[in-house]
């Protein structure tokens, strides 16, 4: 049984956990490709091969792949484990207290290459660093998403629960864009290179990350606002139990799809700024604002809707009309319209079905976990989470890796078919999660 309502102060410090994490995991998104596969303009040295292998493949795409495959493989372990932790301090929270500082430690050294020219030292180097990072980061936020249905009983609940969540996540974001206009701080105060700067900046906003990270595992009592009564399953009864839930199976589906298209617009954004409409970097700051902004203004009604229509016709809805902004995209930088009108436009346009996008899932989820949970009488929380992340580290690996694919058809301007390219693959993935969640039984 639920022992105590999770107060206001508590639900703001559970969005804490989300916005540092989501600091981290988006320094690597954003910054990875920018900085290890830049166009000429970007003033970064060249670090590893930029030949294609295989006609089709870069060196970037093989490494982020080879990461993200061995963590998304590590997902079930630690669901498992957390699932069946027999902790006197709780299943979560101890978990993720050991993952804080090597996330960070990991998350520095990713963009800390072994030499500032190209190297294939740098190479080995970029793998080890982004599969100890990915297997940290899942060690915390594996057990943080698990929490969620335990600490939110009710569907109004866990509607609300998601989108303090949420709000910490887009927060995140907005704090990592900024690193390009801290790394020109960096440069001009103390005189540092154009990596050095970057590298400064990863450091101070991982620390400013691993701070929020800290403030939700010291600020929740685990124990005290989460149920008591524990029924775990072996691992592979757990995941064959998830794996054959037929409304999880439409809800992953079409969250693969999704996030696949997430990825090409978080890996592609400073191409889009800087190559398809040729503005500076530092713009990238002020869009991710625009876009927090505008997608803060539809939270209220996010949460007014899906108690009044329901959370699938809504995400349906999001899925149509982000297809569309896939589509803006690829004509970006073309017309008369002068560039800032259609970069703005189009980040305005994105945050509306990604203020949707970014609550409703974790709720949905949950709702999911906690009718299995009656009907099996067993707890896997943290399975089902691990499996949706699973997919979504899969299909982030699929986003980074074709996105990174795409830019040897162009990447600088006069020659960016390549990344005009993923508009078109983003609205492809789009429509295709609409169609699939429209299977989705809600009730």
């Amino acid at each position: 049984m639920q022992t105590q309502s999770l107060p206001f102060g508590k639900q703001v410090a559970y969005a804490f956990g989300m916005m540092g994490w989501s600091v981290m995991i988006n320094l690597i998104n954003v910054i990875l490709v920018y900085l290890y596969l830049p166009p000429e303009s970007s003033g970064f040295p060249r670090l590893i091969t930029q030949a294609a292998i295989f006609v089709i493949f870069n060196a970037v795409a093989l490494i982020t792949s080879s990461g993200r495959l061995i963590d998304a493989f590590y997902d079930p372990f630690i669901a498992q484990y957390s699932d069946s932790s027999k902790n006197p301090k709780g299943r979560r929270i101890p978990l993720m207290k050991l993952a804080i500082i090597p996330s960070f430690v990991f998350c520095f050294f990713v963009f800390y290459p072994f030499h500032n020219y190209e190297s294939g030292a740098n190479v080995v180097w970029l793998v080890f660093m982004l599969i100890g990072f990915y297997v940290s980061s899942t060690t915390y936020i594996i057990p943080y998403n698990a929490l969620l249905p335990e600490l939110a009983p009710t569907s109004t609940e866990k509607v609300r629960l998601a989108t303090f969540q949420s709000v910490g996540y887009v927060v995140g974001i907005g704090i990592a864009s900024n690193a390009f206009n801290l790394t020109k701080v960096f440069q001009d105060a103390f005189g540092m290179s154009r990596i050095e700067g970057l590298q400064c900046t990863v450091f101070a906003l991982g620390l400013l990350a691993m701070v929020f990270m800290a403030i939700t595992v010291f600020a929740i009592d685990e124990k005290k606002y989460c149920n008591k009564l524990h029924v775990a399953v072996p691992m592979k009864l757990a995941l064959k139990q998830a794996l054959s839930n037929r409304q999880f199976q439409f809800f992953i589906v079409a969250d693969f799809s999704y996030f696949i298209a997430v990825t090409i617009i978080t890996s592609g954004l400073m191409y889009f700024v800087t190559v398809l409409v040729g503005l500076k970097e530092e713009i990238g700051n002020t869009l991710m604002i625009t876009m927090v902004l505008v997608s803060f203004l539809f939270y209220p009604v996010v949460n007014y809707l899906s108690a009044r229509i329901g959370k699938k016709i809504i995400t349906i809805f999001s899925f149509l009309l982000l297809a569309v902004v896939f589509l803006g995209i690829y004509f970006l930088g073309k017309g008369t319209i002068s560039p800032e009108v259609q970069i703005y436009s189009l980040i305005a346009v994105a945050a509306i079905p990604m203020a949707s996008l970014n609550i409703l899932p974790n709720a949905i989820l949950a709702e999911i976990i906690e009718k299995d949970n009656q009907e099996t009488g067993t707890s896997k929380e943290g399975m089902y989470f691990a499996v949706r992340y699973f997919f979504v580290k899969i299909a982030q690996t699929f986003g980074m890796a074709l996105f990174a694919m795409f830019l040897l058809y162009g990447k600088e301007q006069g020659n960016d078919f390549g990344v005009r390219l993923n508009g078109i693959l983003g609205f492809v993935l789009c429509g295709l999660a609409a169609i699939v969640f429209s299977r989705f039984r809600e009730k």
